[in-house]
């Protein structure tokens, strides 16, 4: 039964990808954001890879979106990721919508495997985190959401 709880506790912690509240966290504001791709040319740092290349934000934030993106991150996301800068199992989602474009990120969000395999940047992320993202089979709707809810997230001081 100790075995059980030892091992246990070694998986939850490198499950967590964090540590105290005194150790100092990697941002993915920290990950080199311009990565050239040798092995795949046609890739965007900016957008990632997937179908949005293009993503019209309305400089007002859509308070409806906001309440539906909370659900969301409340049901899928929320277990791993924290609204601030810490890092929990993800990387904290504070500053998020500064640090990529709205594209990279609904990208992400709606073609999560084929970012974790194609993208430097995300590759970099689960180097430091060691938990592959799953991929929550969200609509475009739902990832529209899901990006006003960051932008809220960030508008907050």
């Amino acid at each position: 039964m100790k075995i059980y709880f030892t091992i246990l506790a070694l998986s939850l912690g490198i499950l967590s990808c964090g540590g105290s509240e005194n150790q100092t966290s990697t941002t993915d504001a920290e990950v080199k954001t311009e990565v050239e791709n040798p092995e795949n040319p046609s890739y965007d740092p900016k957008r990632g890879s997937g179908k949005f290349t293009k993503v019209d934000i309305d400089p007002a934030i859509d308070l409806v979106m906001v309440k539906k993106g909370k659900s969301n991150f409340d049901l899928k996301c929320g277990s791993c990721h924290r609204l601030s800068s810490e890092r929990l199992v993800g990387p904290g989602w504070k500053g998020v919508t500064s640090r990529r474009a709205p594209e990279w990120i609904m990208n992400f969000i709606t073609n999560t495997d084929e970012m974790i395999n194609k993208d430097p940047q995300v590759q970099a992320q689960l180097e430091i985190c060691l938990v592959r993202m799953p991929n929550q089979n969200l609509s475009d709707a739902d990832a529209r959401s899901l990006y006003e809810f960051m932008r809220q997230n960030d508008a907050k001081k």
